[in-house]
């Protein structure tokens, strides 16, 4: 293979913030087209698909060793042919950065992760364009924002519903997003979740035990249901009758409230991740979130089952009493293994010590 370029070879220099690559193309790429040859010789680079090498391409940012602009992506390369891409600048990111503060767990070059209050949309979107943990990240984060896909933004790889507490990590650079996202593909991320239920699954419950893609293990209940939009209502999500996205959540019962349960706090672990999982998964085994508007509604507690401020609290408790309360991964650039907690915030606290009253 030849040398790579000497200083005197090289095409003039980079604009200001331009983010400049020589790249060989390596003998395995020898006769293939240009865009996928500088796919190969750019593997293991952050930031450098074969789709923005061919944006890069089409815009005129590859030159060959005498400075001339290349642009025919079809156009068969030799092994040792050396390539300068002169990437733009990561664009600033659309939403705008506010000083919002953040609980923050961890945070290193690579990731963050934020304890996530209820209230707070994770991005912005139609009607909520500020006051997310977007906006609250690019202020957070600033210059430390490696760029993701060519623009300085964090690089969110899953989320929690907007009034759903607790844990959630983030990426800050191109390498991280991919490797976080791989361990999300395969499923190898703990997530453990806290949440009040209504009622009390019960192995022994008829129609808990007859529903199809329920069984028990060490435990745990094991609800595996498929998740679609509502046939409906398209902003809801529910158990698919057919196709569906694959879905599987374990339901463990940690602490039963009242002489005759009405309520109980529960432990959740995915195994998937789809939208609104367990909140669906949960109203599916006939024992909806406390506080979920979507998914259920406040049960009619009788005054022999439980007291007038239980009954009061519960039914005004305004949010799905939800919190992910545990995050365990490995780190996608250093493999060292990660674990955080998260405690039960206030607001499902106060609510817990009302029902251990009555209890």
């Amino acid at each position: 293979m030849d040398d790579p370029l000497d200083d005197d070879d090289m095409p003039a220099p980079p604009g200001v913030g331009e983010q400049v690559h020589d790249l060989a193309i390596p003998d395995a790429a020898d006769g293939l087209r240009l865009d996928k040859a500088l796919a190969e010789a750019a593997a293991g680079l952050p930031g450098l698909s074969r789709s923005r090498i061919a944006d890069a391409l089409a815009a005129g940012r590859v030159s060959d060793a005498t400075g001339a602009t290349v642009t025919a992506a079809r156009r068969k390369v030799k092994a040792g042919e050396v390539f300068r891409l002169a990437m733009p600048a990561p664009a600033p990111a659309r939403p705008e950065p506010e000083a919002i503060p953040l609980s923050v767990v961890h945070e290193d070059a690579h990731l963050i992760v934020i304890d996530k209050p209820a209230g707070m949309v994770v991005h912005p979107a139609p009607g909520a364009e500020r006051g997310t943990l977007v906006n609250a990240l690019l202020a957070h984060c600033g210059a430390s924002l490696a760029g993701i896909g060519g623009e300085r933004r964090p690089g969110i790889v899953h989320r929690i519903d907007k009034d759903t507490s607790g844990l959630l990590v983030v990426a800050k650079t191109e390498a991280a997003m991919a490797g976080l996202a791989a361990l999300f593909a395969a499923h190898d991320i703990e997530r453990e979740y806290r949440a009040i239920l209504w009622g009390v699954p019960d192995r022994a419950e008829p129609r808990l035990a007859g529903l199809p893609g329920v069984s028990f293990e060490d435990g745990w209940i094991r609800i595996e249901a498929a998740i679609a939009r509502h046939p409906v209502d398209r902003k809801r999500m529910a158990v698919a009758r057919a196709g569906g996205r694959h879905a599987v959540s374990r339901l463990r019962v940690i602490e039963v409230f009242g002489d005759r349960p009405f309520a109980c706090l529960a432990a959740f672990r995915l195994e998937t991740g789809r939208t609104h999982q367990i909140r669906v998964h949960a109203a599916h085994v006939g024992h909806p979130l406390v506080g979920d508007q979507v998914y259920g509604r406040p049960r009619r507690l009788s005054p022999d089952v439980a007291g007038e401020g239980t009954r009061a609290a519960l039914a005004a408790f305004p949010r799905q009493a939800l919190h992910a309360a545990r995050l365990g991964f490995r780190h996608p650039v250093t493999g060292a293994d990660l674990c955080f907690e998260s405690p039960i915030p206030p607001d499902m606290d106060t609510l817990l010590c009302i029902l251990r009253r009555k209890s």
